[in-house]
């Protein structure tokens, strides 16, 4: 997108001369009207503008990017160190739920099939050991069936996660290629007099979009960061043979759930850390989304949310 901000700086560069004539001569016509010496330095701010029009790519956009790029790429590499780490501990527990679960003979042949084959040669072919291998093949089948729709349910929990991790990357790309190539033109017309408030408004704008992948990635390595303390408590959990692992997975469920409500906060942290007239109208809606999805989560989920967070103090 780098030629096309060097066509539009072309354009920038004709309305950014008028108005740098108009602002000189202006200020120099008004001196010499009153009979004041001429101050030479604000007459510079022109050429300044100028400046940075004409080499925009190089000296706006790469000193921007510079400074901010060492901070989107610590968060990204936070974020995957922790989620590599919850992926580890994920299996872990996947494993001792499966041993915890053949431990039990009363469920080990929903999990495993020699267990299962094993309590059939057990039964003889009675009318009781015909009644009790039925019952053994149905609760087997109804295991299996509810694995597959929590499996399944978190799949498409999944999905919309990832969907709302890429909507907002997305349109980040799309904002600053946008405020990229237009940007020259900004500059432009922060030259004339009553529209200077159009460069802090566009610097405003554009650091407050390119920190929206940061927080989404802050975001996500808190989100990660308490999943796995609890998973941690579920293994510590697990290694005790007489606890009874909870195979139903809602504690992950309800944190897909949060970080898809998250995620649609982001331009609204975003806006906290620098403050900004917003990006339109999407501004606008993704905060009022934000804010009721916030209120939403609240009322909804105030029982689930109660109790992990009582889980989560006991880990601290």
């Amino acid at each position: 997108m780098m030629p096309l901000c060097e066509d539009m700086a072309s354009v920038a560069k004709g309305v950014a001369g008028l108005g740098a004539l108009f602002y000189v001569a202006y200020r120099v016509w008004q001196s010499l009207a009153r009979a004041e010496p001429i101050d030479v330095f604000p007459l510079f701010r022109p050429f300044v503008l100028g400046l940075c029009i004409m080499f925009f790519p190089t000296m706006v956009l790469g000193t921007i990017n510079g400074i901010l790029s060492p901070v989107c790429k610590a968060t990204s590499s936070l974020v995957e160190q922790q989620t590599f780490d919850m992926r580890k501990y994920q299996e872990e527990k996947d494993r001792l739920k499966r041993e915890a679960m053949l431990r039990d003979p009363a469920k080990a042949f929903l999990v495993s099939d020699e267990a299962y084959d094993k309590r059939l040669d057990e039964l003889g072919w009675s009318l009781g050991d015909m009644d009790t291998m039925i019952n053994m093949y149905g609760q087997k089948k109804i295991y299996e069936l509810g694995e597959k729709i929590r499996g399944w349910f978190r799949e498409l929990l999944e999905l919309f996660f990832q969907a709302a991790s890429l909507l907002i990357d997305t349109l980040r790309t799309f904002f600053l290629i946008v405020l990229s190539i237009l940007g020259p033109v900004s500059f432009a017309l922060a030259v004339y007099d009553g529209f200077q408030s159009t460069l802090t408004t566009w610097l405003s704008r554009y650091i407050c979009i390119y920190l929206w992948l940061p927080v989404s990635d802050l975001f996500g390595a808190v989100l990660s960061r308490i999943q796995i303390l609890m998973l941690q408590q579920d293994i510590e959990n697990m290694q005790d043979p007489a606890f009874i692992p909870d195979s139903s997975g809602k504690v992950y469920c309800i944190f897909m759930i949060i970080g898809i409500i998250g995620y649609f906060c982001v331009p609204t942290v975003s806006s906290w850390i620098i403050q900004a007239g917003g990006a339109g109208a999407y501004g606008q809606k993704a905060n009022g989304a934000g804010k009721m999805a916030g209120n939403g989560a609240a009322a909804v989920g105030g029982a689930a949310g109660g109790a992990i967070a009582g889980r989560i103090r006991k880990m601290f």
